[in-house]
């Protein structure tokens, strides 16, 4: 009998032949799809366009804004600006109201003209047998030739920053979703708190890479979606063919996102985190890659460096850094399924 994946992502193994198997053939694409590979990249001469596609399926509450700033987020890892969406909107049948989805429609076009994309098409429709909305962004960003930024110009030598924290998403998704669970854990300011991390500090890190880029030499950047910051390390460890060493006590915690870790018995490591910028930064401009964040008002920690070596992650003190097999935050959901 064959065996139903689990909830998330698609396992490692599988998802890489699946993606070694798609046909290119046309000799424009610079970048396909890949592990670590979040964006496609198209060659149009001086100007590249670069493509990303990605759903919002854990959250329900404000899943409008949601998809703007994941798609946005992948998008300014490569140095592009994004410019240009389009939203697909699938709608639960016997639960969807013209309010709902206008209110859903406005946080698209906020989300999207706070950050100077134009909303350009998609599609919406009430569907057959699906019990709450879902919501996939393609979003298109375009760089200049000399400024794009993709993992294989990480270089031995290289320091790991991380901007924020972790998981901000996470944080925000728990509190939003399953606000019951969290009764005698957090106080009511506290929840507030925790919902409000979509905002503040928020799960956009377009800002915090154009801070980055513009500081120093900045080799390779990762927005730490699901699987957490340690898939977000190991996909760059794939991704640029490098041993990355990571120091797991100096990546910050807010300590209302630890209590909330702990609360449902799960990893912050481990935990969806948008809102976090993973660098691979040259040494030599590290300190002024944080300072320059840390002017801004982004908190940011180095938490390790690139050696030489086979592609892989290890902690500080010589142990492997286990690959999340799937986020952590997947079986929460499933625990209210069950």
């Amino acid at each position: 009998m064959t065996e139903n994946l689990p909830l998330g992502k698609l396992p490692f193994d599988l998802l890489a032949r699946l993606l070694s198997q798609a046909p290119i053939k046309d000799t424009r694409v610079l970048y396909g799809p890949g592990i670590g590979l979040d964006c496609a990249v198209i060659d149009l001469g001086e100007r590249l366009l670069v493509f990303k596609s990605d759903p919002i399926t854990f959250a329900t509450d404000d899943i409008g804004w949601y998809a703007v700033q994941i798609n946005a987020n992948d998008i300014a890892t490569t140095g592009a600006e994004p410019r240009w969406m389009l939203a697909t909107l699938l709608l639960p049948e016997n639960a969807t109201s013209q309010p709902m989805v206008e209110n859903i429609f406005d946080q698209i076009y906020r989300a999207a003209a706070a950050l100077n994309i134009s909303v350009v098409g998609g599609h919406t429709e009430v569907t057959y047998d699906l019990h709450r909305p879902v919501l996939v962004g393609t979003l298109i960003g375009e760089v200049d030739r000399e400024h794009l930024i993709t993992p294989d110009s990480v270089r031995p030598g290289d320091r790991l920053l991380l901007t924020k924290g972790v998981p901000i998403e996470g944080t925000a998704l728990l509190a939003r979703e399953f606000p019951h669970r969290l009764a005698g854990v957090l106080s009511e300011a506290e929840l507030v708190e925790a919902r409000h991390f979509l905002y503040n500090p928020g799960i956009s890190v377009v800002r915090d890479a154009r801070i980055a880029t513009q500081a120093g030499k900045v080799h390779a950047m990762h927005d730490p979606t699901e699987g957490g910051l340690a898939g977000a390390i190991w996909e760059l460890a794939q991704a640029s063919q490098h041993s990355l060493v990571i120091d797991p006590g100096a990546v910050l915690v807010p300590d209302i996102s630890r209590k909330i870790c702990t609360a449902f018995n799960i990893d912050p490591l481990n935990t969806i985190a948008s809102g976090a910028l993973l660098m691979a930064v040259a040494s030599a401009d590290a300190e002024a890659i944080r300072a320059a964040l840390e002017s801004e008002g982004i908190a940011s920690c180095e938490i390790g460096q690139v050696n030489e070596g086979p592609a892989g992650v290890w902690r500080k003190d010589g142990a492997p850094l286990p690959r999340p097999l799937r986020d952590d935050i997947a079986r929460v959901y499933e625990d209210n399924l069950s």
